[in-house]
């Protein structure tokens, strides 16, 4: 996964009943929707989530999503989804990690990657829009000033 990290945030979840197989274990399409909780939470840092991407004219679907299960979840687990900006330039890669809460120990690791389309033309933008940048600044300039120390 990328070395950058410009901003990180992660969250805590208890697996729910419904999420499990007959063996209590997550079924395994139920990760993505963990990556996604963790996602809104690192979009929100920003003030960038899904409505204020709207708002701003773009759409940023996901193009491309990786997941490697390490570990299994389990029915009433606690687990951390820790989401990490690595790539903002010409699309939004977010790397995820899912570890259990109580002993760190990793369960599935992977990445979502998401590019722009103008909502007026549903045209690709081959570089990130203006307004993800701007949001992005404060987060941009403290990473700069970290890297030069």
């Amino acid at each position: 996964m990328s070395k950058q990290e410009y901003v990180t945030t992660a969250v805590d979840i208890e697996i729910p009943f419904h999420d499990c197989d007959p063996m209590n274990v997550v079924w395994h399409g139920n990760y993505p929707r963990y990556f996604e909780v963790a996602r809104c939470q690192l979009l929100r840092l920003f003030n960038y989530d899904y409505l204020d991407m709207q708002a701003s004219g773009y759409m940023w679907p996901i193009v491309d999503m990786r997941l490697k299960y390490v570990g299994s979840a389990k029915f009433t687990q606690m687990i951390t989804v820790t989401a990490t900006l690595v790539e903002y330039e010409n699309r939004i890669k977010i790397n995820y990690l899912i570890t259990d809460k109580n002993s760190g120990a990793k369960l599935t690791k992977g990445y979502t990657i998401q590019a722009a389309v103008s909502m007026d033309t549903n045209e690709l933008q081959f570089e990130s829009p203006a307004i993800l940048i701007e949001k992005l600044q404060p987060f941009l300039a403290a990473h700069i000033s970290s890297a030069t120390r």
